[in-house]
């Protein structure tokens, strides 16, 4: 969902690039055949704000192996949990990610990599793991440009920079943000909002959400404002009173809570006293919302609405059974939503495990191959871009207990 700035992706992309090439890793190398071990990795951030949602996702990726017996089919599946970020930096870090990117692909037994959780780490990972013809699996990055080009939305050369080999290596299993943008734009529009400003982390899922909201609120005939700031400033009031003045009546961040999401929410709720605010999945947590974790004010929290790529946990087919499943494993009995993201993922990995996909070629081709695939998500296929099918976004409250809370299903309609 993020990145550090433009220009440095772009520089550390190719250098990471170069620095894989002499390490001697190639698309050539091949993992064990059907009945042998293979390697699979996730990488996540595992410390930081965004911990409930990553700590929780990464749960459902061992939940979907271990119920498996660690095996697809014939094939003995070791896994390997790493962390792309660091206590340091409190969120994803760009050299741990290349580090942990290198790390799986120097791996000749690997065939698989679920990540990354932030789309400005894919945006550093994809080119590595591309190199060596290693397929990855991303639960939860959002940002349009890692798959595709729209117009206004994505940057130049997106996204065929990703893949220097010219195959694609990557898929989601995440609806992209020209849906969330679409769905949080029908739900202001229907809340009567008129007047919304929206302030971006500056990373690439936070500018790149913003640049569709944007899009999407003129078509609306919405009013909106699109601002980046500073993501580690001490208070953001000055911004706050400028929306006063301009007669702002809802408010959204654009961006993941570790990048200020919870003061500047704060600080434009303070100024804004009767303004509606809003936020997408990297925000959607309990991070974000509960004050036991850091997260806004409890008193905020009936004015407080996020999207997140998932509905009733209990509605979707697989829903219940995998609550009750992760209650007995964890002892948890109302996971992060996006702990069912996670395993589906690990499912996919099983699942194209079984179909053939042995060898890191057969992955990538067997991946590709997705076609209606029953989840715990629904049913569902892989297109030719490594873009899920699945379309449904969730509208989330503050529950009772401080934590997003399933409202309802939201139809697109701007």
């Amino acid at each position: 969902m993020s990145l550090r700035s433009k220009a440095a992706a772009g520089c550390l992309i190719a250098a990471l690039s170069v620095g894989l090439a002499a390490c001697g890793s190639s698309s050539s190398s091949s993992s064990s055949s059907g009945g042998g071990t293979v390697d699979v990795y996730s990488s996540l951030p595992l410390q930081g704000a965004s911990k409930a949602q990553t700590g929780a996702l990464q749960q459902g990726i061992a939940l979907a192996f271990d119920q498996a017996g660690n095996k697809a089919g014939d094939t003995k599946i070791k896994y390997t949990s790493l962390d792309d970020s660091t206590a340091q930096a409190g969120n994803w870090d760009p050299a741990q990610v290349a580090a942990n990117a290198r790390k799986a692909a120097q791996d000749k037994a690997a065939v698989a990599y679920i990540g990354e959780f932030n789309s400005g780490a894919s945006a550093i990972s994809i080119p590595i793991l591309n190199q060596a013809g290693l397929g990855m699996i991303s639960p939860a990055n959002t940002y349009p440009g890692l798959t595709q080009s729209a117009a206004g939305v994505t940057e130049p050369g997106e996204p065929e920079k990703y893949y220097p080999t010219g195959k694609r290596n990557y898929a989601r299993i995440v609806p992209n943000d020209l849906i969330q943008a679409a769905a949080l734009i029908t739900q202001m529009k229907a809340d009567g909002c008129t007047s919304i400003a929206v302030a971006n982390d500056k990373e690439v899922y936070g500018a790149g959400l913003a640049r569709v909201l944007v899009k999407d609120a003129k078509t609306a005939g919405l009013k909106l404002s699109n601002t980046g700031i500073q993501k580690d400033a001490a208070n953001y009031r000055s911004y706050a009173s400028g929306l006063k003045a301009a007669g702002v009546d809802c408010f959204l961040f654009s961006g993941v809570t570790a990048n200020g999401a919870v003061q500047i929410t704060k600080d434009v709720a303070a100024a804004l006293p009767q303004a509606k605010l809003y936020g997408p999945d990297g925000i959607c947590e309990s991070g974000f919302t509960n004050p036991k974790s850091k997260g806004i004010p409890a008193a905020l929290a009936p004015r407080f609405k996020c999207t997140v790529a998932t509905l009733a946990l209990k509605a979707t087919p697989g829903g219940a059974q995998f609550l009750k499943d992760f209650q007995a494993k964890y002892n948890v009995s109302n996971p992060d939503p996006y702990a069912i993201y996670g395993y589906a993922a690990g499912q996919l990995v099983l699942d194209t495990i079984k179909a053939g996909g042995t060898t890191k070629s057969d992955f990538i081709t067997k991946l590709f191959a997705t076609k209606d695939v029953q989840s715990v998500l629904g049913t569902y296929s892989i297109d030719a871009n490594g873009d899920t099918t699945l379309t449904d976004y969730g509208l989330f409250i503050v529950g009772p207990d401080g934590n997003p809370q399933f409202d309802k299903a939201i139809k697109a309609t701007s």
